[in-house]
């Protein structure tokens, strides 16, 4: 280890230690003879201070340094006098009197300031986002975002939930998005989709006698761009075998207990409040209502009972409201069968925040004949249903559970929680809300050779 602590870890209690502190320069004050510089990392900040009666040659180094230079410095801690400890940072008790210095490093002057308060267009945060991640603000949100996750899989495991992986090249079966489809070399002409979520191996993972599964995995659609989406994110991701709404519910509600409980201290009131769709588009005109009262930490609700299908106008035929694989009321089983489809309630269910949807999910349909029929009225032909869910299908026919299951959006989630106004401040390496990647310049043109390799050729397109 190059380091003996880390820059936010040194106390009083460290009196006369001599310890090794590696980091960027924070900052450089020069006082006199006496040179102080802030060492950063990302556990805090420590003062060291550089006199040349205790090491000429550090001294002398020290007045090379530079705003993010990486340094390596080894010296003394000192406790300071009571009216010189800096209560803003955990280390103001103690600083470093440095004895040596080394310049793991230096560094052009940043493009932007580390510790600023001023809002350095994202833009330029993103083409930079190496140096945009020292910040405190974004270190916040993935450390936020860490302790969520963390929280999660604990809870998970104790209620006795297997995180099992699911294909990242899958087939294409569009949800409602355009998928991202990957051109297969070893296949000429035929192509994987990016998964828009897991939806359909993870029913199979319950016909499978899986039980209960969960996966924080990363999703692609290929939609347009806004603050709350972004063109591949992450979900966490659950099913569950021989449960009903409520069993689902009981669990996610004690999910979000637990961890607003860990990473924030709150108690959250149990069981949350619920809205049927009808009632919440009655009384809040949205199927996302804020039910707050008052605006500042949390109301979460769950509207339940969404419309099966909707009606398409523009071409004339039935959609789903969700996915086609939601089930129904058992109640409204006779407009499935007397063509009232509009009538038909589906058992979804999604849990807002702040008027947020933050989760969404629904008792699936686990019978061939059952699904066979949503594809009916969904006017897919039997070669379409077969091309494209026919592995499903087949599934159905060897003993599947009934089940259920919901997928929550963990950037829209830590978003909220770290009061930021858009998820990418939630991402280290996010897209703009044109879908590209500054910092790497993606997407971008490959060679020739590549796209012959893969039997394609490029169309330029007709200007208007």
């Amino acid at each position: 280890m190059l380091r003996s602590h880390t820059c936010g870890e040194l106390r009083k209690e460290d009196k006369d230690r001599e310890v090794t502190l590696c980091g960027w320069v924070h900052r450089r004050r020069d006082h006199g003879k006496l040179i102080f510089i802030d060492i950063r990392d990302r556990f805090g900040i420590t003062q060291v201070v550089f006199v040349p009666s205790v090491s000429p040659a550090a001294h002398d180094e020290a007045q090379k340094l530079g705003p993010e230079f990486v340094v390596q410095i080894t010296g003394k801690v000192s406790v300071r006098p009571p009216k010189n400890v800096n209560h803003e940072i955990d280390t103001g008790a103690i600083e470093l009197c440095a004895e040596k210095l080394t310049i793991l490093n230096p560094s052009q002057v940043p493009v932007f300031e580390i510790e600023g308060q001023e809002e350095t267009a994202e833009d330029i945060r993103l083409t930079y986002r190496y140096i945009d991640l020292r910040r405190e603000k974004l270190l916040r949100s993935l450390h936020l975002r860490h302790q969520m996750i963390l929280a999660v899989r604990n809870f998970l495991h104790g209620e006795n939930f297997l995180e099992v992986e699911t294909p990242v090249l899958t087939k294409s079966t569009p949800e409602g998005a355009r998928d991202f489809l990957v051109p297969s070399r070893l296949n000429p002409g035929e192509f994987y989709a990016l998964p828009q979520s897991p939806q359909l191996f993870k029913q199979i993972l319950m016909v499978g006698g899986i039980d209960r599964y969960y996966q924080i995995v990363k999703c692609f659609r290929d939609e347009d761009l806004r603050a709350d989406r972004q063109p591949e994110f992450t979900q966490l991701d659950m099913e569950m075998s021989f449960v009903d709404q409520e069993d689902i519910f009981a669990v996610c509600e004690r999910l979000f207990a637990a961890v607003f409980k860990q990473i924030q201290g709150i108690d959250l009131s149990l069981p949350f409040p619920r809205l049927t769709h009808a009632q919440a588009l009655e009384q809040y005109q949205s199927d996302k209502p804020d039910i707050r009262k008052d605006k500042n930490e949390l109301a979460f609700l769950w509207v339940v009972d969404f419309p099966l299908f909707k009606y398409n106008n523009e071409e004339k035929r039935w959609d789903s409201e969700h996915h086609p694989f939601t089930s129904f009321r058992p109640e409204d089983l006779p407009h499935l069968e007397n063509g009232q489809y509009e009538r038909i309630r589906s058992r979804s269910y999604d849990l807002v925040l702040n008027g947020h949807e933050v989760a969404s999910g629904s008792v699936r349909i686990h019978r061939r004949e059952i699904q066979q029929k949503v594809f009916d009225i969904l006017g897919l032909d039997q070669d379409e249903v077969e091309q494209r869910f026919g592995f499903l299908l087949r599934a159905f026919e060897f003993g599947a559970p009934p089940h259920a299951g919901i997928a929550f959006g963990i950037d829209r989630l830590v978003a909220i929680l770290s009061g930021q106004d858009s998820i990418r401040d939630t991402i280290a390496f996010p897209k703009t809300q044109t879908g590209s990647c500054p910092l790497t310049g993606a997407p971008s043109s490959v060679g020739p050779k590549q796209l012959e390799e893969l039997g394609l050729s490029t169309v330029e397109k007709q200007k208007s």
